[in-house]
């Protein structure tokens, strides 16, 4: 693909987004129809971009757009939660921890100080940690992009002399006590949880989330640390795309300088996991955190991309949706039974989760309120949803996805998505006709083979003593 800075081609992305979300527009306000009227349906996005490699196996794509003075660094290694084995499991997020303490050239703790003195501000720099990836990036001034590039590269190749037993030991306990705040010791934290402990196998990498287990985290050692640097964080298990205002040519030449160098190794193995098979079950917890009767519903559904993955975003938004969702109608609106629903498609490499979670107004009665979410379950088995509800929620989720575009960050997190999942940054058009081509016929199919009575998972969460 050519990769320009050309006026015409910063046109052409703003007059993609702007008709697109003007299509969008017009769909949500047919929407609200009794009859949907017929509306054409929205072009997918087209961001320029060019996808090259590195001699050392180092995937590099540039999307170039001048029209503000910023750029993103947004460099994916393609490792998370879902690559870890048993007994180590926390292990990709503590890693991320890690890549901020400091590298050979840069020092011990300067990450955010350096970014900080070039200009990016606060939120400007970060990294995470998924089922399926970790990502680290930086938006940065744009005459400070050979900064964010230096910066990167040395921890690619400079992190392992500066780890130490203490700089470990410090991380391991910050990753505990970010599991505490975030886990342990917040309201239904313990339901989360048990969710993903109830639903897959102890030898399943879902089974105790990313944020991973005490045990397996106090007892990983510096060893460990580093061969998991050794097999993950290679020039040819990671992406780096830059996006915003550069010159492709000046950035190549950096992107050369500073990573070039670095020796080819071999592409770490990636095995994928087939849809685990569940059998019904129901757990029931006490929470002295919380307030309300929680109650969740989760099955194992179709991976990312894969055929129903779209069909159950449709649905989760068409049940669940604030205002509209036939579940949040008859629980908050009419029954006034809970004060909370949520619903949604927790798409992932392996496999996904759907969810259903209700929280119960106080005094509420629970078996009343899980007789209505069954009806609305077994309701959207049996009988399709109507047009309207389906244009409704498609309007709301491509409008969400043409919203994250306006970003430079955004950008590069959708072509660094697509790139890992599909093997190409261009996957726009791709993502988009599932949505549009996902029928109510077809969703209520997907919701009769996945959401079935004997393979849910009920976890019931009440308040009252741990």
């Amino acid at each position: 693909m050519i990769c320009t800075t050309s006026s015409k081609a910063r046109r052409a992305v703003a007059t993609t987004l702007i008709a697109l979300s003007g299509a969008l527009l017009c769909l949500a306000a047919s929407a609200t129809a009794d009859a949907p009227r017929a509306t054409a349906a929205p072009k997918a996005p087209n961001i320029p971009h060019e996808k090259y490699m590195l001699a050392n196996g180092l995937e590099v794509i540039l999307a170039p757009d001048s029209s503000m003075p910023l750029v993103t660094v947004d460099v994916w290694y393609h490792v998370g939660s879902g690559d870890e084995v048993v007994g180590k499991s926390g292990f990709a997020h503590l890693f991320e921890h890690m890549l901020f303490q400091g590298s050979t050239h840069v020092g011990a703790d300067r990450h955010f100080e350096v970014l900080s003195n070039a200009g990016a501000g606060p939120r400007s720099v970060n990294g995470s940690t998924n089922t399926d990836r970790t990502n680290y990036y930086e938006i940065v001034p744009s005459n400070q992009l050979e900064t964010a590039l230096w910066l990167e590269s040395d921890r690619m190749a400079y992190l392992l002399p500066m780890l130490s037993e203490t700089s470990f030991r410090n991380q391991v306990d910050v990753v505990r006590n970010e599991r505490r705040q975030r886990y342990d010791n917040q309201p239904y934290g313990k339901t989360l949880l048990a969710t993903y402990a109830a639903l897959y196998d102890a030898d399943h990498p879902h089974k105790f989330m990313t944020i991973g287990r005490h045990e397996d985290l106090e007892g990983a050692s510096l060893a460990d640390v580093v061969g998991f640097f050794k097999a993950w964080y290679v020039p040819s298990n990671a992406t780096l795309v830059l996006a915003g205002d550069f010159e492709p040519a000046v950035a190549k030449a950096l992107i050369e300088k500073w990573f070039g160098s670095f020796p080819r190794s071999e592409k770490p193995t990636r095995h994928k996991r087939a849809i685990p098979k569940q059998a019904a079950q129901t757990v029931e917890l006490s929470d002295a955190l919380a307030k309300q009767v929680d109650i969740r519903y989760a099955w194992h559904t179709p991976a990312r991309f894969e055929p129903g993955d779209a069909e159950l975003d449709i649905l989760a938004d068409t049940l669940a949706q604030a205002g509209t969702g036939r579940l949040y109608r008859r629980l908050v609106v009419e029954s006034k039974l809970a004060t909370s629903v949520v619903a949604y498609q927790q798409s992932m490499r392996h496999s996904s989760v759907f969810v259903v979670n209700v929280q119960l107004a106080g005094g509420a009665d629970a078996k009343k309120a899980m007789a209505i979410i069954d009806e609305e379950i077994e309701r959207v088995r049996n009988e399709p949803i109507a047009a309207r509800e389906r244009a409704r929620t498609l309007a709301t989720l491509e409008m969400v996805n043409a919203t994250r575009l306006q970003s430079f960050l955004g950008r590069a997190e959708a072509l660094q998505g697509y790139n890992q999942m599909l093997g190409t940054p261009d996957g726009f058009a791709r993502d988009l006709a599932r949505y549009q081509d996902a029928t109510v016929e077809g969703i209520r199919a997907t919701a009769a083979a996945y959401l079935t009575d004997a393979t849910r998972l009920t976890v019931i969460t009440s308040p009252g003593a741990n």
